[in-house]
């Protein structure tokens, strides 16, 4: 994203792609950021993107363009851009020149799924934030029968032992004594949720998908795959989590070739 006018520090740094805003406070705070070769710790600074030279901690910062990919997060990667284990990450299934991408949001390493992963700070900490409570909609399979009263449960909220779950929206799909097939869209996101919700009524989870955040969809989007977000989707989704669309057309740059292919996994 280019700067035509002086904006906040804060919010230079997430254009950037560096991180949120809120994370760019603290770094502001801790004494790491330089403008112009000079530390500054003031909240209220403005900054022109276009003519100042920003750094934190050592590292020059430069305005650039965001880019929106969804993946179809595979079983067996996890969701973070590193991990202790050396275990493949989402950003192994990205090309070298979409690996500055970052997550927003997880899927834990036994489930798959829709993940976005954008440089867009700002996008990622108001999606991911709490208080906004965006939609997240999944397709679980269960050992079992489910039974009228467990889809009742599992709508009204599950004691976890930390706290008891938020209403959910729950609908089935199939089921029989084997098995069954639930979806379930929640707005919040506790440790492994959906996955001990089943387990406290008895229903072992034998798979998870993500099929859906806020009104992206994962649709046909094969495990491993990625795309590029299309600009009405951009749209729709900074509306609905209350981020003002920009008309600037260099802001809005999503919609690349929908037949990009990423490394199989």
């Amino acid at each position: 994203m280019k700067s035509n006018t002086l904006i906040r520090l804060n919010r230079a740094i997430a254009a950037c792609g560096l991180c949120s805003r809120r994370a760019a406070d603290e770094l502001i705070a801790a004494g790491k950021v330089k403008v112009n070769g000079r530390s500054v710790t003031d909240y209220s600074s403005l900054i022109d993107l276009d003519k100042d030279r920003l750094s934190v901690s050592g590292q020059k910062l430069f305005a650039r363009n965001h880019e929106y990919i969804l993946l179809h997060k595979p079983k067996g990667v996890v969701s973070t851009c590193q991990d202790e284990f050396s275990r493949n990450n989402i950003i192994d299934l990205l090309p070298k020149n979409l690996q500055h991408l970052r997550p927003a949001g997880r899927l834990d390493y036994d489930s798959s799924g829709l993940i976005l992963l954008t440089n867009d700070g700002e996008l990622i900490n108001n999606l991911t934030h709490p208080a906004r409570e965006i939609e997240k909609t999944y397709q679980v399979i269960v050992s079992g029968k489910v039974t009228a009263e467990a889809l009742k449960e599992l709508a009204s909220g599950i004691n976890l032992k930390e706290a008891k779950t938020k209403a959910a929206k729950v609908r089935l799909i199939q089921c029989d004594e084997r098995q069954s097939s639930v979806e379930i869209t929640i707005k919040e996101g506790k440790n492994r949720q959906l996955r001990r919700m089943c387990a406290q009524l008895g229903l072992p989870v034998l798979q998870l998908v993500r099929t859906g955040v806020s009104k992206l969809q994962l649709g046909s989007l094969a495990a491993g795959k990625w795309r590029y977000l299309s600009k009405s989707e951009l749209v729709d989704l900074r509306k609905e989590i209350g981020i003002q669309n920009s008309t600037k057309k260099n802001e809005l740059r999503s919609n690349r070739p929908k037949t990009k292919i990423s490394p199989r996994y």
